[in-house]
């Protein structure tokens, strides 16, 4: 069987060894040692023709094959038979030993590969948005309503389309939110609380609910909803 590698594949000689059982679609219990052996220092053989350095472990695994299959060209004595030990036991125990660390670690990979795809915030202190700072100005809204006008908006984008939870390169500063709703605001004059959510990730939308709450503080835009569950209007401060 002619099998190509690729150098630096392998994480160390037991990779190595499980990748030539899977291939080869060999029981690990009942490895046929004479064909993964001349596989192994074939591997070995490839590694010095392009001068690269075989750390110990790989030559120590080397004699270890060598000598299982040795062992296992000994012919059996009847009297023996009952009290023999397959040679080819310790390399299994090792190498299902081994598949097991292997698995456990893929299945970590992808887990952290998962959680990169959350963002997450640290807790906020909003009582700086309190009535007492006159976070909002219009006294028929107040800020308990601007929050859940913006949860029964979350609610609805949700029903309509997944949010985005994938966390972008570029990074959305509430700073930056400011700038763009305010030249919205000088713009139009007036506009929706919706309308200013142009994106649905999770990034966006807390970096626009702040940059509201903020704009709000320092007196740059109100807020005002003329009637219960009607839709709340931002307005540039004149």
């Amino acid at each position: 069987m002619n099998i190509e590698f690729r150098i630096d594949e392998f994480e160390g000689p037991l990779d190595l060894l499980l990748h030539l059982v899977k291939i080869n679609k060999m029981n690990i219990l009942d490895i046929e040692i004479e064909n993964i052996t001349e596989q192994y220092l074939k591997y070995l053989e490839k590694m010095e023709s392009m001068n690269l350095e075989i750390t110990s472990n790989y030559l120590v695994t080397a004699s270890e094959l060598l000598y299982i299959k040795s062992k296992m060209l000994l012919p059996i004595e009847k009297e023996s038979e009952e009290s023999f030990s397959d040679p080819r036991e310790e390399l299994a125990n090792k190498l299902l030993e081994y598949q097991v660390y292997k698995e456990i670690g893929q299945a970590l990979k992808e887990k952290e590969s998962l959680r990169r795809e959350i963002y997450t915030s640290p807790p906020v202190d909003i009582k700086k948005y309190s009535d007492e700072n006159n976070i909002i100005i219009e006294t028929n809204i107040n800020l308990n309503d601007l929050i859940e006008a913006f949860k029964s908006f979350l609610i609805r984008k949700k029903e309509e389309k997944p949010i985005k939870t994938k966390v972008t390169e570029k990074e959305i500063t509430v700073s930056d939110r400011k700038n763009s709703i305010r030249n919205i605001i000088v713009s139009k004059k007036r506009i929706s609380f919706y309308e200013l959510f142009e994106d649905y990730s999770r990034e966006y939308i807390v970096a626009t609910f702040l940059a509201v709450l903020e704009m709000v503080k320092e007196q740059e835009l109100t807020i005002k909803q003329e009637n219960n569950f009607s839709d709340i209007i931002c307005e540039v401060i004149r």
